[in-house]
């Protein structure tokens, strides 16, 4: 008999399986493929981030600062604190400690955005499209099933939570040279943020470069409302308007940070007191005050009253629309470039 004659009546059927089959695994291994380079793409693209936020928001992080940690009678208000900077330490004193933030921020908006990619998707295939967890949905529908606003909101907290173990030296730092009010380096306790780094590891170990770091998790938890308002705005845009995405990422970026810093703010200004607070010790800075999170929270408010909870909002407010809007025009712009 010939070959074909010798082949068993099911082998067609057999070869057509194995086809199918080798289908499938390719096409698994394609979506792990997209899956890794997704998430390579969101680590790139958060180092642009990084450097437009910095670029455009420094100047107000500045003043917001030091109005956060000044005495009520140094500054009338957000323009005068600009006033008296520029004239007493001219335009390079709005970017006093840029450094830190400009490779802290390329470093944290990598770490930030990158894991906000990876978390988007291990939650949408792990939970929100898993039928495992949504009964009384089939894998057809739940295939074409999208992370709602909530599992932005989720992802947003623990991108937040990951990053803080990054900002919270990074942040320490930048706020010790941002409330060095001497224009002469020679008069200032740190010349620079390497030196400020040094003097703090060498008078307080690594825990003393790290102070900050539980208000910092606290403050960052808030991501939740910037990711789940960005969400909810990037799809009323395209369902309402005829905007282009990069105009749709400049309006929902700025306008979801706004909604993470009414939010937040309260948070922050406690943990800028906690991370200005003097170290003591060798390193002769003064004496701490905070040695909890509730001590700085109860200290403000017996300052200046809830007021003292929004000190120094004006400039944090103006800065966050332009900045933060940059910033997710720029990610999501390379995010768009970068190849599959």
């Amino acid at each position: 008999m010939s070959e074909t004659l010798d082949r068993p009546p099911n082998d067609h059927k057999e070869t057509v399986a194995g086809v199918l089959h080798r289908s499938k695994q390719h096409a698994r291994q394609d979506s792990r493929t997209k899956s890794i380079a997704s998430n390579y793409k969101g680590f790139v693209a958060g180092v642009f981030s990084g450097i437009a936020k910095l670029s455009v928001g420094h100047p107000f992080d500045t003043i917001k600062v030091r109005l956060q940690t000044s005495q009520k009678a140094q500054f009338k208000g957000p323009l005068d604190c600009l006033l008296q900077t520029l004239r007493k330490e001219g335009i390079t004193g709005v970017y006093k400690g840029a450094t830190p933030p400009l490779l802290g921020w390329m470093a944290m908006d990598s770490v930030m955005l990158g894991s906000l990619t990876v978390y988007r998707r291990l939650l949408l295939e792990n939970i929100f499209a898993n039928p495992a967890f949504r009964p009384g949905k089939s894998a057809a529908e739940l295939a074409n099933e999208k992370l709602p606003a909530f599992g932005h909101g989720i992802a947003g907290t623990m991108a937040g939570s990951t990053v803080s173990f990054i900002a919270a030296p990074v942040e320490h730092v930048k706020a010790r040279l941002q409330i060095q009010y001497a224009a002469k380096k020679k008069d200032r306790l740190y010349s620079g943020p390497i030196d400020c780094t040094r003097k703090i590891l060498r008078s307080h170990g690594i825990s003393g470069l790290y102070h900050g770091l539980f208000s910092t998790l606290i403050f960052r938890s808030f991501f939740f409302c910037w990711w789940g308002s960005y969400d909810l705005m990037t799809t009323w845009f395209k369902k309402h308007t005829s905007l282009s995405t990069p105009a749709i990422n400049f309006w929902a970026g700025g306008m979801s940070a706004q909604v993470f810093w009414l939010t937040s703010y309260p948070s922050d200004v406690v943990k800028q007191r906690i991370m200005t607070d003097p170290l003591g010790g060798s390193l002769n800075d003064g004496t701490p005050r905070f040695r909890h999170w509730k001590d700085a929270a109860i200290a403000v408010y017996r300052e200046s009253g809830w007021r003292g909870y929004w000190r120094g909002f004006v400039p944090c407010f103006l800065r966050a629309f332009p900045a933060n809007a940059m910033a997710l025009v720029a990610f999501e712009g390379v995010m768009r470039a970068l190849p599959d």
